[in-house]
């Protein structure tokens, strides 16, 4: 099937996109395309203009700030998995980017591409919540600050307004003692994620966990936290009990969702495996 008729802009500058993302009510930004465009084959989106970020110059870089990073929003998935300072800094960021789909498709999706379109099947988003990221929206009124628990609303749906762009995303510091690890079941074709559970996990010198943020993704309509998991693992010496209990809540508030890779009660199972599986390898990477 082919794309419904749009109009095609690459602008050079942020200012520029700025300026024809607010003169084009029907407008979408178009970063690497290996999500937006498959959806315009199939009749899913059909914008009457299409606003290329590829020629924007300082979108694509990955910093090291303040013991966390800063990241372009134009960063492809192939940079994230090959940094030597996401390495250092969030290794699950890395590994997370590694998983997704081939060669071709981490060599031009992008970071920003994949938190802004929200596949409720996508792996960055549930490890940008894991890891507390902030999301930098950018419009011609200047900067807003998101939080990854806060971006993420719905099917294809953010917090982002539709005169935003995303330019940046930011990473704390993760701090001494913490592992993080992702966990996935993926389609075979497409390696999407049915599920994939993030987890970051902090300890103390006696082993106790201090803080822990989990991050589910494949089993609702958007990416989210599971709130319920991490109060069950604060707090606690991370024992099998502590594990087992915080995995087995992982979908506690998640409509789940049910197509023809996944059954709901499938889906839920999953995502219980994965996120033990996560939470696991997030604490022997803390306390190894």
């Amino acid at each position: 099937m082919a794309a419904a008729k749009f109009d095609y802009h690459a602008p050079s500058s942020v200012e520029e996109a700025l300026n024809l993302l607010s003169g084009n009510d029907d407008a979408k930004i178009l970063a690497g395309g290996h999500s937006l465009i498959p959806m315009m084959k199939t009749g899913l989106a059909a914008p009457g203009t299409l606003i290329d970020l590829g020629k924007v110059g300082g979108l694509s870089y990955i910093n090291e700030s303040n013991g966390g990073l800063a990241i372009g929003a134009m960063t492809t998935y192939q940079e994230l998995a090959t940094s030597d300072a996401v390495a250092s800094n969030a290794a699950v960021l890395g590994e997370a980017a590694a998983s997704v789909a081939d060669p071709q498709v981490r060599n031009m999706g992008t970071i920003g591409g994949s938190l802004a379109h929200a596949d409720p099947a996508g792996d960055l988003p549930a490890v940008a919540i894991a890891l507390n990221a902030e999301i930098v929206a950018t419009s011609s009124g200047g900067e807003r600050i998101i939080s990854a628990d806060d971006f993420f609303i719905d099917l294809f749906t953010t917090a982002l307004q539709p005169d935003e762009i995303v330019t940046e995303i930011r990473i704390p510091s993760l701090g001494s003692n913490t592992g993080a690890a992702y966990a996935k079941m993926a389609n075979k074709a497409s390696h999407y994620a049915i599920v994939g559970v993030a987890a970051v996990v902090s300890v103390n010198d006696d082993g106790n966990c201090t803080s822990a943020r989990i991050g589910v993704t494949g089993a609702g309509a958007s990416a989210s936290r599971a709130e319920e998991s991490e109060s069950r693992l604060v707090g606690s010496s991370l024992d099998d009990a502590a594990i087992f209990s915080a995995a087995g809540h992982a979908t506690d508030g998640i409509e789940l969702n049910e197509d023809i890779h996944a059954s709901a009660e499938y889906r839920e199972h999953l995502t219980k495996v994965f996120a033990l599986r996560a939470i696991r390898s997030a604490v022997e990477r803390a306390t190894g």
